[in-house]
């Protein structure tokens, strides 16, 4: 089951922070009504300035009507469920239908899609997002806001009254030097912005502290050979296609104890690789990430069975994930299932 190019460009492109939010108009009541309105501000944390991806806005109040793109993600819908805003969201386009965190996919499901028809890229087109009347739209790249593929430009937004963000490494749609410390980034800007910014902390600490926790029981192992890729997803012409080289899941896999089989195969975040190709690496482990696939884990015993030479086969080693493994605010779910599935016997 391949899916169709614009998502897999888009999961390969996307998958900084840029802000142009509330409307001008705002921010001159604002200044008009004197000292009251000004205190009233500095006790609710606006306004809130963020600069990143050459441009720098300020935000005077909390946003409302949040408008959620696609972007192949659910970084950003994941985020604002987990900070307690998802309530502002009047139209999201993001689901993996599944997710690590128990009752977040239902969460997400339960979410107003804005009953929007979607362009050939399964995303929001212009006249469409115009008529949501969002006040802020939140896109994992720079594709989101490209004139080229129907959608309205940032500039477009800002005159309706609509502020854009577009997430960490977005900016130039390279996502291959991303990390963990991204996501942190994306719930803290997001905390920001919505004023929330002590759920954002938490939220951090308490996975740094996993994260490190976890990583101190693994230090010293040897560094299993891991496979990462996403489950019947052709992304090129190749037999595999779907594979990771680099970005953030490489991050997640070095704090669970393990290496990048295929770190090499690519400059990019994916590799396009042919079966003799694989055939041909050592892989002691899978770890699969099922995007909008029910069954990732049946995905990854065809795999195993399909490559019986590997140790991976012989020892009967993986893991499928989904939300997790990408950018958002559970990395540190991944770094624990990774962690107890390369080393069982340090947990």
């Amino acid at each position: 089951m391949s899916k169709k190019r614009p998502v897999a460009v888009a999961l390969a492109g996307a998958l900084c922070l840029v802000t142009t939010a509330c409307a001008d108009s705002s921010t001159d009541k604002g200044a008009t009504t004197g000292g009251k309105a000004s205190a009233a501000a500095a006790r609710s944390g606006y306004p809130v300035t963020l600069e990143n991806c050459g441009a720098s806005e300020k935000f005077t109040k909390e946003p409302s009507r949040v408008v959620v793109m696609n972007g192949a993600s659910v970084a950003e819908v994941s985020t604002l469920v987990s900070l307690g805003v998802g309530d502002r969201v009047v139209a999201n386009q993001q689901s993996y239908g599944m997710s690590e965190v128990a009752g977040r996919a239902k969460a997400i499901k339960a979410l107003p899609t804005g009953d929007v028809k979607l362009n050939d890229a399964y995303d929001i087109p212009r006249e469409a997002m115009i008529g949501l009347r969002p006040d802020l739209v939140l896109s994992t790249t720079s594709y989101g806001f490209d004139e080229k593929n129907g959608f309205a430009t940032r500039d477009q937004l800002k005159q309706v009254g609509a502020g854009t963000y577009i997430s960490p490494q977005g900016c130039d749609q390279d996502t291959s030097k991303m990390t963990i410390a991204d996501s942190y980034t994306l719930l803290r800007d997001m905390g920001e912005i919505f004023n929330v910014g002590d759920r954002a902390e938490k939220l951090i600490a308490a996975s740094e502290k996993n994260i490190a926790d976890i990583s101190a029981k693994v230090k010293g192992e040897k560094q299993p050979k891991v496979m990462i890729l996403f489950s019947n997803m052709a992304m090129g012409g190749n037999d595999f296609s779907s594979v990771v080289a680099k970005g953030i899941y490489n991050d997640i896999l070095t704090k669970a104890g393990g290496s990048n089989a295929f770190a090499s195969a690519s400059k990019t975040s994916f590799a396009d690789l042919s079966k003799e190709k694989v055939a041909a690496t050592d892989v002691d482990a899978l770890v699969v990430i099922g995007y909008n696939d029910p069954n990732p884990a049946a995905y990854a015993k065809k795999l195993l069975k399909e490559f019986p030479q590997w140790p991976a086969a012989k020892n009967n080693k993986y893991v499928a994930l989904s939300d997790s493994m990408y950018l958002g605010p559970s990395n540190d779910l991944a770094v624990e299932k990774v962690a107890k599935m390369l080393h069982p016997d340090k947990f």
